[in-house]
């Protein structure tokens, strides 16, 4: 049995991660400021410890590595929009509290990180599948920010020896995702607005592409990484290697509902990307990952998931 700090616990990846490791039988301890995290999703948790605090406050993050094996740091303001709009709180939530992060798990003799990345750090390259060999293009300072993050944590594992993985997401989907924020994932705004016949809101015309990854996946590829042998200092992509324009899959959200309504559309957002797809073959190679959820069967366990427990998904 490991003792495993989630940073960020209380949101929607962090909140699953947290329920497998306690279903593996480790001990799970969850930091989380409750700015975008909620105490619901680890309602049905009671086996996790739960601090709440601030990871940009360094001593705050000391207290939360202490005695812990492993550190999952998933702790962020995972925005784009929000990140053009406020950079400065974007930049203390994603880089001074990722470097805190580190510090705090080195001096706890942690045996490993595992940062939660982006695939907003490939930018618009018109190369798809991305690779990790690619060079990073953000276009928005969230995308920077995860890319500092990376560079931090491959500059800890060379100077102080710490063992880090940085594990890039791809628009990840699923139960406990939040509907109600501005910046939710698109699958749960179509969700929630098809099941009450709403028209959700496209930015941009529809035909952006995006390699969504069932959180199930996700989990699956984190936990693999914490102790793969040959991955630390990496830089991994996760997630299921296909693609489908945000047109489609509203389409196919729309059928499986029952909904009749169309979309409104409105202009695009600044920063962001345009195509996305991931190349798995490092995480195949390095991690043994493979997709154990393919997205359709994915996709029904999350519309299930919307029309069973509207209140948990705005609670």
């Amino acid at each position: 049995m490991a003792h495993y700090l989630v940073t960020g616990g209380a949101g929607f990846i962090g909140s699953h991660l947290a329920e497998e490791l306690l279903a593996r039988g480790h001990r799970v301890r969850v930091a989380d400021s409750l700015v975008t995290g909620k105490r619901t999703n680890l309602a049905h948790l009671p086996g996790v410890e739960f601090l709440e605090g601030d990871l940009a406050d360094v001593e705050f993050a000391r207290r939360a590595a202490e005695g812990c094996d492993y550190v999952l740091h998933q702790a962020a303001i995972p925005s784009v929009p929000r990140s053009v709009a406020d950079p400065i709180a974007s930049n203390r939530a994603n880089i001074d509290a990722t470097l805190n992060v580190l510090v705090a798990a080195r001096d706890a003799g942690a045996r490993r990180v595992v940062f939660a990345g982006s695939s907003s750090a490939y930018g618009n390259t018109p190369t798809l599948p991305k690779h990790e060999a690619m060079p990073p293009n953000p276009l928005s300072p969230y995308a920077l920010q995860k890319v500092v993050g990376e560079q931090y944590l491959q500059m800890f594992t060379a100077l102080y020896g710490l063992e880090t993985v940085s594990i890039r997401y791809f628009n990840v989907f699923g139960p406990r995702q939040d509907p109600s924020s501005p910046y939710s994932g698109v699958i749960s705004v179509f969700a929630t607005a098809l099941l009450e016949n709403r028209s959700p809101r496209i930015y941009g015309d529809g035909e952006q592409t995006r390699d969504f990854t069932y959180i199930a996946n996700v989990v699956d590829g984190v936990l693999r990484a914490c102790e793969a042998p040959g991955a630390s200092g990496e830089v991994i992509n996760v997630a299921t290697g296909g693609r489908i324009s945000l047109n489609r899959l509203f389409e196919v959200m729309r059928d499986i509902i029952g909904a009749t309504v169309q979309p409104t559309y409105a202009d695009p957002r600044s920063g962001d990307v345009r195509d996305s797809q991931a190349d798995i073959q490092k995480a195949q190679a390095l991690l043994g990952y493979q997709p154990i959820v393919p997205f359709e069967d994915g996709l029904a366990r999350t519309i299930e998931w919307y029309r069973t427990a509207p209140a948990a998904a705005t609670a």
